[in-house]
C-alpha cells in the first residue's frame, strides 16, 4: 500500500532564528511577558523601534510610570503608537509612544485606570472597536474599560479563583478564560453570562491556556495528573468532551499558543523550552495536523507575537 501524506501548503514551513545583529541583546528580560524590564524603585518597559537591532544600552529610556513591576503589556491593534501596561500596584495605563520613539523616560500616561483591588496581571484590547481595553486581576475580575469615559463599562465578577488568561473572539463579541479551578468559561460579557463551560478542562493542577480559533472553536492547553502536557479543541455548543486531545510531551513549562487566522496555523512555546511547535487547524478530523518543530540552542523566557506589518514578506516570512 502507498503511504499517503495530508496535503498541505504548511508541510514544509521551517523556523529560522535571527542572527545576533538582527536581535535585541544584553535587555535586562524580567519573568513577564514581551520586553518588560527590571528596574528599580517601580515598574518599566522597553519600547524600541523594530529596526534598532543589537546591544540595547542599560541607559535606555523607558515607559515608567508604575509603581511595583509591569505584568502584561499589550500593543492597540487600531493604533501603532499607543500600549496599555498593567501592574503589580493594581493600575492600568495607556501610554502614546511619540513618533520618534522614546528619547527620555516616559513618566505620563494618557489615562490611568484604578478599579482592581489586587494586582493586575493581563490587559488586552478590543479587536475590532477601538478605545475598549480589558483587564484582568489577582481580585478575580475582569474589567472591561471605555476609554473614552475612562471608567468600568463592564464589570465581570464569574470566577472563583486567579484567572490564568483571558482571549477575545475575533470580532470581540466573545471572551474565554482559564481558571486556577480548571475550568475553560465562553463568556458574553454584553449579557454578563456564561454561556459555555468546562470543569476540569484538564485534570492536573498546573496552569492552562485558553484561546479562540474560530467562532465555536477553543484551543486549550494544560497538564494532566502526571504532569504530561496536553493539547485539546473544544466545541463550544458542546464541551462535554474535547474534539481532540493530543498528548505531547513532559515538561514543567506552561505552553504559550498563538493563532495565526489567515493561514490557521496553531504555535505552542513554553517558558524553559528549547522548541517552538507549530500545527495546522482544518475543519476535518483530527482537526489538528502537527506541521514541524523549531529547535533553538537557548531556552526561552517569554513570547509574543507580531502583527502581520511587521512582517518580511519578500522572504515569504509567515508569522514572527
Amino acid at each position: 500500500m502507498a503511504f499517503v501524506v495530508r496535503q498541505s501548503k504548511f508541510r514544509h514551513v521551517f523556523g529560522q532564528a535571527m542572527k545576533n545583529d538582527q536581535c535585541y541583546d544584553d535587555i535586562r528580560v524580567s519573568r513577564f511577558v514581551a520586553i518588560v524590564v527590571e528596574a528599580s524603585g517601580g515598574g518599566a518597559f522597553l519600547v524600541l523601534p523594530l529596526n534598532k537591532t543589537g546591544r540595547i544600552d542599560a541607559s535606555h529610556p523607558t515607559v515608567c510610570g508604575h509603581k511595583s513591576p509591569v505584568l502584561d503589556i499589550d500593543w492597540c491593534p487600531h493604533n501603532d503608537h499607543i500600549i496599555a501596561s498593567a501592574s503589580d500596584d493594581c493600575t492600568v495605563k495607556v501610554w502614546e509612544i511619540p513618533e520618534n520613539g522614546v528619547q527620555a523616560p516616559l513618566t505620563e500616561p494618557l489615562v490611568s485606570l484604578d478599579y482592581h483591588s489586587k494586582k493586575v496581571g493581563i490587559v488586552a484590547w478590543h479587536p475590532t472597536a477601538s478605545n475598549i481595553l480589558l483587564s484582568a486581576g489577582c481580585d478575580n475580575l475582569i474589567v472591561i474599560w471605555n476609554l473614552d469615559e475612562g471608567e468600568p463599562q463592564i464589570i465581570l465578577d464569574m470566577h472563583p479563583d486567579l484567572i490564568y488568561n483571558v482571549s477575545w473572539n475575533r470580532n470581540g463579541s466573545l471572551i474565554c478564560t482559564a481558571c486556577k479551578d480548571k475550568a475553560v468559561r465562553v463568556i458574553d460579557p454584553r449579557k454578563k453570562e456564561i454561556i459555555a463551560e468546562k470543569e476540569k478542562a484538564h485534570e492536573g493542577s498546573r496552569p492552562m491556556r485558553a484561546i479562540f480559533l474560530e467562532d465555536t472553536r477553543i484551543l486549550t492547553t494544560g497538564f494532566d495528573r502526571m504532569s504530561e502536557r496536553h493539547l485539546a479543541l473544544w466545541d463550544t455548543d458542546n464541551m462535554e468532551e474535547p474534539m481532540t486531545l493530543l498528548e505531547l510531551n513532559v515538561a514543567s513549562g506552561v505552553l504559550m499558543p498563538f493563532y495565526d487566522y489567515d493561514s490557521k496555523v496553531i504555535y505552542l512555546c513554553g517558558k524553559g523550552d528549547t522548541t517552538i511547535s507549530y500545527y495546522e487547524f482544518t475543519n476535518e478530523e483530527p482537526y489538528i495536523h502537527y506541521l514541524s518543530v523549531f529547535s533553538s540552542g537557548s531556552t526561552q523566557r517569554g513570547m509574543g507575537y507580531m502583527p502581520k506589518r511587521g512582517l518580511n514578506v519578500s522572504k515569504c516570512e509567515i508569522a514572527r
